[in-house]
């Protein structure tokens, strides 16, 4: 995943976060979902076209 980088997913049913991250290939443990500067849990059902912003979660030593 790059900055400024646009995914898109479109399904027919709803969603969640996590299963769109899962959909994308990006572990939902490395990222946060952003939509109007709130973050969103993983666990949210997504039924209506939006756009999320993810950020990277850094870790380490």
């Amino acid at each position: 995943m790059h900055t400024g980088q646009v995914l898109v997913v479109e399904s027919e049913s709803p969603l969640t976060v996590s299963e769109i991250l899962s959909s994308l290939d990006i572990p939902p443990s490395t990222v946060l979902a952003v939509f109007e500067d709130t973050i969103v849990p993983h666990t949210s059902l997504i039924n209506d076209d939006i756009r999320l912003d993810l950020v990277v979660v850094s870790s380490g030593g």
